[in-house]
């Protein structure tokens, strides 16, 4: 089975959502990780909007890369830039992916607006993930 590490700076939105969309999309194909070069928790936000989808990441937890050093990814995945640029070596030969996704725990404006940011990144990310899934695994 293949292993991926979807990595961000926080592991709070972006990367809990692309990997709420990994394991739906992949299922029994590939084992899917998360991590941030920090972590924040998950945002409940990124919870909600998940939900609305049908997507449970309620369960998730928000994990330093450190904790995966000894494991042989297959495929490395980064979903922002600052996590590209901070992303420390691994001694792997994974594939390594990136697009940077907008941050919307940094969108501003009403809770609607808010949100509506959120539903956005999700439906990107969610693209993303459907894609690569059906291109590498």
């Amino acid at each position: 089975m293949k292993k991926v590490l979807v990595l961000c700076t926080g592991n709070s939105c972006r990367s809990q959502i692309a990997e709420g969309y990994l394991r739906h999309f992949a299922g029994d194909k590939a084992t899917i990780y998360s991590a941030g070069v920090e972590t924040h928790g998950v945002n409940p936000k990124a919870i909600a909007i998940m939900a609305e989808d049908g997507i449970d990441i309620s369960h998730h937890t928000s994990n330093n890369i450190v904790e995966y050093g000894d494991i042989d990814f297959d495929f490395v995945i980064t979903v922002c830039d600052n996590a590209k640029e901070r992303c420390p070596y691994f001694p792997t030969n994974a594939k390594k992916f990136h697009h940077n996704f907008p941050d919307p725990a940094k969108a501003t404006g009403t809770e609607e607006e808010v949100i509506n940011e959120f539903r956005a990144v999700r439906e990107q990310v969610k693209a993303y993930a459907e894609n690569f899934v059906k291109e590498n695994l």
